[in-house]
């Protein structure tokens, strides 16, 4: 969209039980319009579905069809998907007539348009733990004369949002730290890249865990190491380091180090 037709729009706030009437399909004239000249910010979740989606790793991932930002008001790094160099600007994986090819895994961000988010930005103004959403009505956007509606919590369901939010919800909670402590906590270049790591690189995240001697520094069974097979659990695992590390929250106790075993790596 250009920057005529951004200035034009103009959010409607929403609750989770406010309804709207949206529908998109090949058959509106816009179809894949949304899909161009865009920014499609990826969750950690996302990043995970695609890659394995195109089965390969999510270094070789982030390489070629991402690129990084830092996200306003936290410096913290977020993942934007890389736009095709044509005339449109398109996603990557899009198709004219075809639509989305990879829509079973598509971003969470598709799956919330015509909604959208704004949790962040309304617990940082009003201290309070609910949800906020708005809808958002571009011109171009023929979806919206569409005769289908529904509540902004069942599109959450018929997107197969709840669980992405819910997976992607250790991120969510770092990021609004961050935002909270902006002014008086700096993360360092390395924070930064760790958080980068963890968040958005998985299989990097897998072999430092196993190859670094991070695991040497925690005691962590046999049988927690064994789930980090499975990237949702080595991300949720992932977050809670990072929460540890950078918040000092550490409720189960797990990321404190072992004095013998520190003791033995300084040696090493």
């Amino acid at each position: 969209m250009t920057e005529d037709i951004k200035a034009e729009i103009k959010p409607i706030e929403l609750n989770e039980n406010s309804t709207f009437q949206f529908r998109c399909h090949p058959g509106v004239s816009c179809f894949t319009s949304c899909c161009r000249n865009i920014n499609i910010m990826l969750t950690p979740y996302d990043i995970i579905k695609i890659k394995n989606k195109m089965s390969i790793d999510s270094s070789e991932f982030l390489a070629v069809y991402t690129e990084p930002n830092l996200l306003e008001k936290t410096d913290l790094p977020v993942i934007t998907m890389r736009m095709l160099d044509d005339e449109k600007k398109s996603c990557p994986f899009v198709r004219d007539g075809e639509g989305c090819i990879i829509y079973e895994d598509r971003p969470t961000i598709c799956r919330y348009y015509p909604v959208g988010f704004g949790a962040l930005s309304h617990k940082m103004q009003e201290n309070e733990d609910k949800d906020f959403f708005f809808l958002i009505k571009e011109p171009m956007c023929k979806g919206h004369l569409e005769k289908n509606e529904m509540t902004v919590k069942e599109w959450r369901q018929d997107q197969g949002i709840e669980e992405r939010d819910r997976i992607n919800s250790g991120w969510m909670d770092l990021v609004v730290r961050k935002q909270t402590t902006t002014t008086t906590m700096k993360f360092t270049e390395k924070s930064k890249k760790l958080f980068f790591m963890v968040c958005y690189n998985i299989d990097s995240f897998r072999r430092f865990v196993f190859e670094s001697g991070f695991k040497d520094m925690y005691n962590l069974d046999e049988t927690l190491l064994q789930k980090f097979d499975d990237d949702i659990e080595l991300l949720q695992f992932g977050f809670a380091w990072l929460k540890a590390m950078f918040f000092q929250i550490d409720p189960s106790g797990i990321f404190q180090v072992d004095p013998e075993k520190a003791e033995q790596r300084i040696k090493k």
